[in-house]
């Protein structure tokens, strides 16, 4: 799914396949990471209809302010690919499917726009068929139909809308490449190969190989409905009309985005969402520090309001042990998993990467991002909250890592490498922390400073200069097939802007498995995810896995209803509401 910006967030995150219905704590146990999620998707339609299950309590009226530092530059829906974009879009922009959390640890995939997940229509996961749910409409009134979704993705296609997924675009198509096969720029009337609409209300997908996991990919905001006249391209950013409980009526660059209620929307219509507040406000501009310190005061909006960004790690102590301020913290592991990534193009040298392994003392760079209230450190690809996940430690170096070992390995080798890192704070520190880590190891490190806003683009260029960079992964559904192929398929490598940029591992025995896997049922394919991930771990070497990201912010007095969202690991607002 996602790469967050390496390591940008993590200091501010300081407090602290038809396969879907899945438990998920509040804590990791102290003795290691969470428990892997198990279930599945829904398959009664009861459950995708609405209206949702009230929350207990909640109320109508009110101003929710969500307040961050960096400004949303996302809102086209089929351009979202952020954690408070997606998070945020869910007011305005519905999908065909959705998640139902409940904030309690279950999570149901149900439809949204669609009447159910999904009908695999041939049993091969090929041909899929979405029944649209009657009384949709956007907020102009309009009703919404299977044309108004088909439209949504194959806008998708358009390169100038960059930015969103891409696996819906990739899988029609048959090819990373797929503007080579759609260019909807030179007929904006046209659907992408595979994509029809047989009626006003059915939608059907049809792909030249399996995609077992198409449910869950449908989940993502490139399926939300977009009326063709009023698509504006590059501009529809600004003011992307809404399909769900809210409108964007406000927009003001780099100050806040103010979201009003959508009188069209219909809750009959829907399983996950409310409408209690009036209005959702996205601020902008306070940093951590003030954030916290704001909703602690809680004076005026900020009773209301709830902090991004997360507690300041200045602050972290005064909050986690304040007594008064324990009903108001959000926290939970999240399924941002963290590494030390290895380019293979540069490192080629199998011994190389394994040393890498043993070198690394995960507990020392947890301790000096500050503990375990920020991060756990993981040796597995995938992170905890996957489906199936499997614990293991292919280069057993223990918590602070095996310097010895390591040279072992390298035979009296001592390896020259370049470890680049974002020039922001929190990069300089995982950098300064690494190459200490590596150097006694042998390895001889020379760090490359880059600046943080081109970091991640710059590591996505096939031939970027460099053999070592920190990098971040967020799945987009809890499976390894929104993980391993994405990251580890050497098809998906590009000469720039590919997931597989990171490593660039290219192994064909990968690529079978990965075809093999996906023709699986998603129930079928946890264990086997679990598998090829200490595979390529031990036969490949192409990252250090160094930790999952915690989330702890804090929320005011008299806001409720939220909660740490199960797929993002972020604060979800569709159970938010205002305390009277």
């Amino acid at each position: 799914m996602r790469h967050r910006s390496p390591l940008a967030l993590l200091l501010i995150l300081a407090c602290l396949g038809a396969c879907t219905s899945h438990e998920r704590g509040t804590e990791l146990p102290s003795g290691g990471p969470q428990a892997p999620v198990t279930g599945l998707i829904s398959t009664d339609p009861a459950e995708s209809r609405g209206p949702a299950v009230p929350v207990p309590g909640a109320t109508p009226g009110g101003t929710v302010t969500v307040i961050r530092q960096t400004e949303l530059t996302r809102l086209d829906p089929q351009r979202i690919y952020s954690f408070l974009g997606l998070n945020a879009s869910q007011l305005y922009a519905r999908r065909l499917t959705t998640f139902a959390d409940s904030g309690a640890g279950r999570v149901t995939l149900v439809g949204d726009l669609a009447e159910t997940p999904g009908t695999d229509l041939d049993g091969d996961c090929r041909h899929w068929e979405f029944r649209i749910k009657e009384h949709l409409r956007f907020e102009t009134g309009a009703p919404i139909t299977a044309a108004d979704i088909a439209y949504g993705i194959a806008r998708s296609f358009d390169l100038s809308l960059t930015g969103g997924p891409t696996y819906l675009q990739e899988w029609l198509a048959g090819t990373p490449h797929y503007e080579s096969v759609f260019d909807f720029a030179a007929d904006r009337s046209a659907l992408p190969p595979g994509l029809t609409v047989p009626d006003p209300r059915t939608l059907r997908l049809r792909f030249a190989r399996p995609h077992c996991d198409l449910p869950f990919a449908a989940a993502l905001p490139f399926t939300a409905p977009v009326p063709a006249a009023l698509d504006t391209g590059l501009d529809y950013n600004r003011r992307p009309v809404s399909s769900g409980p809210y409108k964007i009526t406000k927009v003001v660059a780099d100050k806040e985005i103010r979201l009003e209620r959508n009188p069209y929307w219909e809750p009959a219509t829907d399983a996950v969402r409310h409408q209690y507040p009036d209005a959702f406000v996205l601020a902008f501009g306070p940093d951590p520090a003030t954030q916290t310190n704001r909703i602690i005061a809680g004076h005026g909006a900020d009773a209301t309001a709830v902090s991004w960004d997360g507690v300041d790690p200045s602050l972290i102590a005064r909050v986690v042990n304040d007594p008064a301020l324990t009903d108001r913290l959000l926290r939970a592991p999240t399924p941002s998993h963290n590494t030390l990534t290895i380019n293979t193009r540069r490192v080629t040298d199998l011994a190389v990467r394994r040393a890498l392994n043993y070198a690394v003392d995960r507990d020392g760079l947890v301790k000096a991002l500050g503990g375990a209230t920020v991060a756990r450190p993981v040796t597995t690809l995938m992170p905890p909250t996957t489906s199936g996940w499997r614990d293991y430690d292919a280069y057993p170096a223990g918590p602070t890592g095996d310097p010895a070992a390591a040279r072992r390995v390298l035979g009296g080798a001592t390896p020259e490498l370049v470890l680049a890192y974002p020039d922001d704070a929190e990069g300089q520190i995982v950098a300064t922390y690494l190459r200490g880590s590596l150097e006694r190891a042998g390895f001889r490190i020379r760090p490359k400073a880059v600046p943080a806003t081109t970091f991640l683009g710059a590591t996505k260029e096939a031939d970027n200069p460099w053999d070592l960079y920190p990098g971040t992964w967020a799945a987009d559904w809890p499976s390894g097939a929104a993980i391993l192929p994405a990251l580890y398929d050497g098809r998906g490598i590009k000469p720039e802007g590919s997931n597989n940029g990171t490593s660039y591992l290219d192994a064909r025995p990968l690529d079978a498995e990965f075809d093999r896997i996906m023709t699986m049922r998603p129930e079928r394919q946890p264990p086997e995810w679990a598998r090829l991930d200490e595979r390529i771990m031990r036969d490949y070497a192409p990252v250090v896995p160094l930790f999952v990201e915690m989330e702890c912010t804090l929320h005011g007095s008299r806001v409720g209803g939220l909660f740490v969202d199960s797929i993002f690991g972020s604060p979800a607002f569709v159970n938010a509401y205002v305390r009277k």
